[in-house]
C-alpha cells in the first residue's frame, strides 16, 4: 500500500490519500481535517512514524517514503523498494524438541477428552435407562419416556416437589414437547410379582373420564420404580385449605360444591363406568383442586400394586385409620360400601375443618363423628361447624352435610346410603330420611374400634402413621 499525507498551509488542511502500490493517487483523499499546524510545526522538526497493533500481534514495515515541501513528493517505485523481512526460522533441534513436548499432551488430552465423552454418554444412558418388557408393547401409547419426564421436572429437584403421601414423591413437571403442566408421582415397587395385572388396571383406568376426577395420563416403569403421570391441578389438595396450611380458606359454598363434585365422581366409579372402581382412600389430601377450585378425586389405582405383591395368607389392611370402616379389620373385602363410609368421614371433615381422629383432646371429642353426634343430641349440630366460617353459611346445607356424615358412618354396611342416593341427597332431589340418634351406631359401639388394639395414648401416633397401603381396586366386573 502507499499513502499520501499532504498539507496545505494556505487552506490550512491536511490530506490522507491511500491506494495499492503501482496506482496513481486518486483525486478525492481518504480523510480531510481542517488544522492550523503552524503553532505545532517549528522551523525544525524531525518526521517519524508510528503504528499501534491493539490486542492482536502484528508486524508492520515502512519500506520507503519521500518528502517535499512546496511541491509534490518524489513517486517511490515498488521495484526499488526492499523485500520484506523474513521471519527467522527455528532451529530443527528446536523444532523436535517442541513436537516431543507437544505431541504426548495432545495424545494425552484427546484420550482423555474420548474418555470423559464415553463415560458421560454411558451415564447418562443408565440415567435415562428404563424398564420394557415386550407385554409392555401393548401399552405403547400410555407410556411416557423417562428423558421426558426427567427433563419435565427438572431432574426431579426438590424445588418441583408438590408432596409426599404414603407412596412416594409427586412432583410438578412441564412436558418438553406439548409444554402441558403435570404431576409425576414416584412410586417404588421392589417386587415384579403382580407388576404386569397392576400396569394393565392402571392403563385401564386411564380410560376414565370425569370432571370430578384427576385424568391419569399415563406411566413409566424405570429399575424399581414406577412414575404415573397425572394432569397437573394448580391448587393442591383440599386438606391444606382446610387445616390451615395456607392462609386461604374456603368458603361453604366453596366447600359444598367440592362434596358435591368428590360425590359425583365416586358415583362414576361405583356404577357408571364400565367396571366397579373402589378408590379404598376417600379423604381431604387425595381430593385436588383446579383452576376454578372445583373438587377432583386422585390417587386411585395403586393399592392394586401391593394387593398383587401381597401373600394371600397375609392380613392386609388398605386404607386411611379414620377412615376405615369397621368390617374392614374383621377381614372384610373393600366395597363400594366401604368407599361410603370413607366418604361419610370426609363430609364431616370438610364442614367441620377437623380430621377423623383429633389426639390429645376429650375422650368424646377424641373421634370426630363422636363429637358431632354429641352436638346432634343436644339439639345443636350447628355448632359442630368449622370455626372459620363463622356465620356465613347455608344452615339447610350444613345440616343435611353433618347429617348425611352421620349416616354415612353407620358401622351397619348394609345401612350406609349408596353413593347414588348420596348424590340425590345432597342435590336436593330427594330429602334425607328422618333419623333418630338411638338408631345410629358407629364402629366404636360395637366392639370393632380399630383402637381397641391400642391404647388411648398411642392414637394419635397411629393416626400420624396411618396412611397405609391404599388407593383403589378394580373389580373383575359389576
Amino acid at each position: 500500500m502507499q499513502v499520501w499525507v499532504d498539507y496545505d498551509g494556505v487552506q490550512k488542511k491536511i490530506n490522507v490519500t491511500l491506494a495499492p502500490m503501482n496506482v496513481g493517487k486518486p483525486k478525492i483523499p481518504l480523510l480531510s481535517l481542517s488544522r492550523d499546524l503552524s503553532p505545532i510545526i517549528n522551523d525544525e522538526v524531525y518526521v517519524g512514524f508510528s503504528a499501534s497493533t491493539g490486542s492482536v500481534l502484528s508486524n508492520h514495515y515502512v519500506l520507503g517514503w519521500s518528502f517535499k515541501i512546496n511541491g509534490q513528493a518524489p513517486e517511490l517505485f515498488q521495484s526499488q523498494l526492499p523485500d520484506l523481512p523474513r521471519k527467522e526460522e527455528i532451529p530443527r533441534k528446536e523444532k523436535l524438541r517442541s513436537y516431543t513436548i507437544a505431541l504426548p499432551v495432545i495424545i494425552v488430552s484427546l484420550v482423555s477428552v474420548t474418555i470423559a465423552g464415553v463415560v458421560y454418554v454411558v451415564k447418562r444412558k443408565r440415567n435415562f435407562a428404563e424398564l420394557l418388557e415386550d407385554w409392555e408393547l401393548d401399552y405403547a401409547p400410555q407410556r411416557f419416556k423417562y428423558k421426558d419426564l426427567y427433563i419435565a421436572t427438572k431432574g426431579f429437584k426438590d424445588k418441583e416437589l408438590l408432596g409426599t403421601g404414603g407412596f412416594g414423591k409427586v412432583y410438578r413437571g412441564v412436558l418438553p414437547t406439548s409444554e402441558i403442566e403435570i404431576a409425576v408421582k414416584k412410586v417404588s415397587h421392589e417386587s415384579r410379582q403382580g407388576i404386569r395385572e397392576f400396569i394393565s388396571e392402571i392403563v385401564s383406568t386411564g380410560r376414565l373420564r370425569h370432571r370430578n376426577l384427576v385424568p391419569l395420563m399415563g406411566y413409566c416403569r424405570r429399575k424399581e420404580e414406577l412414575l404415573l403421570v397425572y394432569e397437573y391441578m394448580p391448587n393442591g389438595s383440599l386438606d391444606k385449605y382446610l387445616f390451615g396450611q395456607l392462609q386461604a380458606t374456603l368458603s361453604w359454598s366453596q366447600r359444598f360444591r367440592v362434596l358435591k363434585g368428590v360425590a359425583s365422581g365416586l358415583l362414576y366409579l361405583h356404577e357408571e363406568w364400565e367396571k366397579v372402581v373402589v378408590h379404598r382412600d376417600v379423604k381431604a389430601s387425595n381430593v385436588l383442586l383446579d383452576r376454578e377450585l372445583n373438587g377432583r378425586l386422585g390417587d386411585f389405582g395403586l393399592a392394586r400394586l401391593y394387593d398383587h405383591g401381597t401373600d394371600a395368607q397375609t392380613t392386609h389392611v388398605a386404607g386411611t385409620i379414620g377412615y376405615l370402616a369397621p368390617e374392614n379389620f374383621r377381614g372384610g373385602k373393600p366395597t363400594t360400601s366401604t368407599d361410603v363410609f370413607a366418604f361419610g368421614a370426609f363430609l364431616l371433615e370438610v364442614a367441620c375443618g377437623r380430621k377423623p381422629i383429633q389426639p390429645g383432646g376429650p375422650t368424646e371429642d377424641v373421634l370426630l363423628v363422636d363429637w358431632v353426634f354429641s352436638h346432634w343430641k343436644r339439639g345443636q349440630i350447628l355448632e359442630a361447624r368449622d370455626p372459620k366460617l363463622r356465620t356465613e353459611y347455608e344452615a339447610e346445607e350444613l345440616e343435611l352435610v353433618l347429617k348425611l356424615g352421620l349416616l354415612c358412618s353407620h358401622s351397619a354396611p348394609t345401612a350406609r346410603p349408596s353413593m347414588r342416593q348420596i348424590v340425590q341427597y345432597l342435590d336436593g332431589d330427594v330429602p334425607l330420611p328422618e333419623i333418630s340418634a338411638s338408631g345410629l351406631t358407629f364402629a366404636h359401639r360395637d366392639g370393632s374400634n380399630v383402637f381397641a388394639m391400642t391404647s388411648p395414648a398411642s392414637v394419635g401416633n397411629a393416626f400420624e402413621q396411618s396412611s397405609f397401603v391404599a388407593d383403589s381396586v378394580l373389580s373383575a366386573g359389576r
